[in-house]
């Protein structure tokens, strides 16, 4: 995207309801309750799920937690994103198997501080940060409205000003981009699931308002409704885990920054701040949308690399795609001076060693608001008088 001035891209987003998310959510809950119970307990926990079953893995150190207390809200997770069909329940007819087990010796070995030795990262990497000034939260446009548009389906599905409309969907909002700039929105796309009791005409009715009230009205000046897609493929009844198999970790690139930066390859959920796939691509966020806050830049990528056992990051990259090499190397060199990019120095500065994640597992772990209770530290920008020559 770097060299192009003119050019179409496109985002997408799901839903809390799609199958990847629900077993997103499921394994950031898992790593809050041991949190919870020690800030400093281990956790790395896969879920999958399916017609009425859920499955958890993974290996934890830390607290007792009983296993049917696990099980108690993995169910309080189902029933809160809205799940109670005949396919996938929060209620005794979906099955749920944990099989968390005890952290291997070796890794923590690596991991852990002894003596003289630093903690190190969980393992080796790439991780990566951006920000750009597309947007007031410094994401860039396709994936900000994407995610907007379902959130706000979300909260009218939960109260119950949008009925007949279930848990799982997704959008794709694509922008044309003039002078590296978005201009407008060239097409949307949404698909939900949806009650038998309404049609596919009907189900376009319902969701047209939240492409309207997600996207600013200057993008959409011209929007030609035929490139307002809804439910493509037609029906979308069956829908959830019961229509297709949910993993954690497979939407990395909606929970980032919707391909228009590069992606190290690991996934957030279900991990504890000690694995730098999580905490290092926070931080580098962070960094990163301090750079473009400060305005000596209108965008900014980070890459940092780490190994396993190892506390400092092996190499520290900066593009601010302007060519200015001397304001890259100014950045880099206040970047090295400022920030402790260590695992433990990580969680420091941004505060991980709490219960803050099962908020993240949907719509985005970037461009969102931070809480007074320590979630989404890293998109503060408190750090742009160290960017300011």
């Amino acid at each position: 995207m770097s060299n192009l001035k003119n050019f179409l891209f496109t985002s997408e987003s799901v839903s809390e309801g799609h199958p990847d998310k629900v077993s997103d959510r499921i394994s950031d809950m898992v790593v809050d309750t041991y949190i919870s119970g020690d800030p400093y307990a281990r956790v790395a926990c896969e879920t999958l799920t399916t017609t009425n079953k859920v499955v958890l893995a993974g290996e934890v150190r830390g607290p007792e937690v009983k296993k049917d207390h696990l099980i108690h809200k993995v169910r309080e997770c189902i029933k809160d994103i809205g799940y109670d069909q005949e396919g996938f329940t929060w209620k005794e007819a979906t099955k749920i198997e944990s099989h968390l087990h005890s952290q291997s010796a070796d890794i923590a070995m690596g991991v852990d501080s002894a003596g003289n030795k630093d903690e190190g990262a969980g393992d080796q990497g790439i991780m990566f940060g951006y920000a750009c000034n597309e947007t007031e939260v410094l994401m860039p446009a396709p994936i900000h409205y994407s995610h907007k548009i379902l959130r706000l389906m979300a909260k009218d599905r939960k109260s119950g000003k949008l009925k007949n409309i279930e848990p799982d969907s997704k959008s794709q909002v694509t922008f044309e981009y003039v002078d590296g700039k978005p201009s407008k929105v060239k097409s949307v796309v949404i698909s939900s699931q949806h009650s038998a009791d309404v049609n596919q005409d009907q189900v376009r009715e319902l969701l047209r308002p939240y492409m309207i009230n997600s996207i600013p009205g200057s993008f959409l000046e011209g929007f030609d409704e035929k490139d307002f897609y809804v439910n493509p493929t037609g029906n979308f009844v069956i829908g959830g885990p019961d229509g297709d198999c949910g993993l954690t970790g497979r939407k990395i690139i909606v929970d980032t920054y919707g391909g228009a930066a590069p992606h190290g390859g690991g996934a957030f959920s279900g991990k504890d701040p000690t694995k730098v796939d999580r905490s290092a691509a926070y931080a580098a966020r962070y960094i990163a949308k301090n750079v473009v806050a400060s305005k000596i830049a209108d965008k900014c990528l980070i890459q940092l690399a780490y190994a396993i056992g190892v506390s400092k990051p092996l190499s520290i990259y900066v593009n601010l795609f302007d060519n200015d090499l001397d304001k890259n190397k100014f950045v880099e060199e206040k970047i090295k001076e400022n920030f402790d990019l260590s695992p433990r120095g990580i969680r420091e500065m941004l505060g991980l060693n709490k219960p803050i994640y099962e908020i993240t597992a949907a719509y985005g772990h970037f461009g969102r608001e931070p809480g007074d209770d320590g979630t989404f530290s890293w998109e503060k920008t408190n750090k742009t008088d160290i960017f300011l020559k």
